[in-house]
C-alpha cells in the first residue's frame, strides 16, 4: 500500500532562515538512473510507471530527481515538461527575495505628519503610509496609535490619509478564484491582517446576527469598509460588489445553519487599515476624519513607526504556511530592489522569472505571480531541480523549508520512518505539486520535484464552484499518495 504525505496547513505567522545565496554553477545533467552496484536487487523496487497507473491522476505527471550536491540528474520523467508548479512557486519567490533584499530587510509602516506640530496640535494632515509589510496586523497598528499618543499629540485639524503606493494595487492575486476565498485577497503596499476580513454569523431567532471585524489575538474591532447582509435564497453563497469605495457583501440565508466563520478577502486594504487605526486613535483620545486614500507618496515628520520581522523569518513562514500574500508583496518588494519600477503583479513576476533563468538555470520558467495561486505559471521538474540543487549547494534554502511528514500504512505519521523530507507543497483544484529535498536512510541527499497536472479537468470548472470542485480532494489525496511512493523509490534506488 502506497503512503500519503500530509496536506499543508494555512496558517499565518514568522520564522527562521539563514545567509544570502551566492549561486554555484549549472549541475550536470542526466536523465539515466545511476542504480546501485553489487547485491542490491532492483527488482524489489516499485517501477514508476506502475505507481503512476496505480495514481489513476490522468492529465500529466512529470518528475526529476538529482543529487543534491553535485546536481546530477538521477531520473526524470516528462522532466522538460512545463507544468503548473502551485505554491511550489514560492520556493523561487524566497530565494529571489533573499538574493535582492537580503535576509536581514524589514519592511516598515509608518504614521507621518504633515505640517507642524505645537502644543500637541497637528495643523495639516496625519498619513498612515504602508511601506510594503505583508505581516502588518491589528496589534501593530494598536501599538502604532499608542505611540503617537507618546509624543503627546492630542489633535488633528488637517486630514487623514491613508497611503498604500509603496506597491502596485491589484484588486486580487488571481481574477480566476472565487470572489469570496481569504486566500485571494487584493494587493496593495498597506496591508492589514493579510488584506482578510472577519466574518462571523449567529443564528438569533429567525434571524442572524453578523459581525465583520479585523480580529486579533488582543482586539476585535468592527468595521464598515466591509458589510454583509443576509438574502434569502440558497445559492449563490456569497457576492460581492464594489459600492462606494466599500466591499459589499452578501451571503445566501440557506447556507448559514445555526452559525459560523470564515475569513473574507479584503478589496480596499489601505481603507480597511486606515478605518481600523481610526478607532485605535480614538481610543487614545485623538479623533480623526474618515479615512482618504492619497496617490501621493507622503514627506513630514515620522510620529510613529512599526518594523516588521526580518525578512529571513518572514520567508520560513511562506515556505511552511504558504501565505499567497505575503509571497506576493514580497516577490514586488525584491523586484523594486535597487530602485526598480513595477506597474503590475505579473510585471513583477515576469522580472522574477528571468531573474531564476540567469540566476538559478530556470530554463524556460514563465510565472504569472509569486505565490503560484494563478494556474497560468509553467515550470518543468527539471528547471525547479536544477533550481533547487543551486540553492542546496549554498544550503539556502533547505533549513526554512517545512518538514514533511512521510505516513505509515494506517496513514498516520510514521516519525520513525527512514528517509526525511523538507520540501514545499503546492495545491490547486487537480495540479499537486512537491519540490524539496531527501535524506534517505544512509545519508545521500537528493533534491526533486514532482509535478502533476489535469489542466483539462481544471479548465471546465465554473469560477463559482472553483473552493471544493466534484473530485478535487480524491483526485489531490491519489497525487500525495504517488509522491510518497516515488519519494520511497527513489530512497531505495539512490540512498548511497
Amino acid at each position: 500500500m502506497t503512503k500519503a504525505l500530509s496536506r499543508r496547513h494555512f496558517l499565518i505567522g514568522a520564522a527562521a532562515l539563514a545567509g544570502t545565496p551566492a549561486w554555484a554553477d549549472p549541475p550536470a545533467s542526466s536523465l539515466r538512473p545511476a542504480l546501485r552496484p553489487g547485491n542490491f536487487r532492483t527488482s524489489t523496487v516499485p517501477d514508476a510507471e506502475s505507481l503512476i497507473a496505480q495514481a489513476r491522476l490522468g492529465g500529466a505527471v512529470g518528475y526529476a530527481v538529482a543529487d543534491a550536491r553535485t546536481g546530477l540528474m538521477l531520473e526524470g520523467r516528462s522532466a522538460e515538461t512545463a507544468l503548473p508548479p502551485a505554491s511550489v512557486a514560492k520556493a523561487v519567490t524566497a530565494l529571489y527575495a533573499l538574493d535582492r533584499l537580503g535576509p536581514a530587510h524589514r519592511f516598515e509602516t509608518r504614521v507621518i505628519a504633515v505640517g507642524p506640530v505645537q502644543d500637541g496640535i497637528l495643523d495639516g494632515d496625519l498619513v498612515l503610509a504602508g511601506g510594503g509589510d505583508p505581516t502588518l496586523d491589528t496589534n501593530a497598528l494598536a501599538d502604532l496609535a499608542a505611540q503617537i499618543k507618546a509624543t503627546g499629540l492630542r489633535e488633528v485639524r488637517g486630514r487623514f490619509l491613508v497611503w498604500g503606493g509603496a506597491m502596485p494595487f491589484a484588486r486580487e492575486i488571481d481574477p480566476g478564484q472565487p470572489a469570496h476565498v481569504g486566500y485571494n485577497p487584493a494587493v496593495s503596499g498597506l496591508a492589514l491582517n493579510y488584506n482578510r476580513v472577519h466574518f462571523e454569523w449567529k443564528r438569533q431567532g429567525s434571524d442572524y446576527g453578523v459581525t465583520m471585524d479585523a480580529r486579533s489575538d488582543r482586539y476585535r474591532p468592527e468595521v464598515q469598509v466591509a458589510r454583509m447582509q443576509v438574502v434569502a435564497r440558497d445559492a449563490p453563497v456569497y457576492t460581492y460588489a464594489d459600492t462606494d469605495g466599500r466591499d459589499d457583501w452578501t451571503v445566501a440565508r440557506g447556507a448559514l445553519g445555526n452559525g459560523g466563520a470564515r475569513w473574507l478577502p479584503v478589496r480596499r486594504p489601505a481603507l480597511y487599515a486606515g478605518e481600523v487605526f481610526r478607532g485605535f486613535a480614538r481610543a487614545q483620545g485623538i479623533v480623526l476624519t474618515a479615512e482618504t486614500e492619497t496617490d501621493t507618496q507622503p514627506g513630514g515628520t515620522v510620529l510613529a513607526r512599526h518594523d516588521s520581522a526580518p525578512l529571513r523569518e518572514i520567508l520560513r513562514e511562506v515556505l511552511r504556511y504558504s501565505t499567497n500574500l505575503t509571497a506576493e508583496m514580497v516577490g514586488i518588494a525584491a523586484s523594486q530592489a535597487g530602485g526598480g519600477k513595477v506597474d503590475s503583479l505579473r510585471a513583477s513576476a515576469t522580472r522574477m522569472s528571468g531573474w531564476a533563468e540567469a540566476n538559478l538555470g530556470m530554463t524556460g520558467a514563465a510565472l504569472v505571480d509569486h505565490s503560484g495561486l494563478g494556474d497560468a505559471s509553467r515550470v518543468s521538474p527539471q528547471a525547479m531541480v536544477t533550481a533547487l540543487t543551486k540553492a542546496g549547494q549554498n544550503t539556502v534554502l533547505r533549513p526554512i523549508l517545512r518538514p514533511i511528514a512521510l505516513r505509515d500504512a494506517q496513514g498516520r505519521p510514521d516519525s520513525s520512518h527512514p528517509i526525511t523530507v523538507d520540501a514545499k507543497t503546492g495545491t490547486l483544484n487537480f495540479v499537486s505539486a512537491l519540490a524539496g529535498y531527501m535524506t534517505t536512510k544512509d545519508g545521500s541527499e537528493l533534491a526533486f520535484a514532482i509535478f502533476t497536472a489535469d489542466t483539462e479537468t481544471r479548465a471546465g470548472i465554473p469560477r463559482a464552484q472553483r473552493e471544493r470542485p466534484e473530485g478535487a480532494r480524491p483526485w489531490n489525496r491519489r497525487s500525495k499518495e504517488l509522491q510518497q511512493a516515488l519519494i520511497e523509490r527513489w530512497g531505495a534506488l539512490y540512498g548511497t
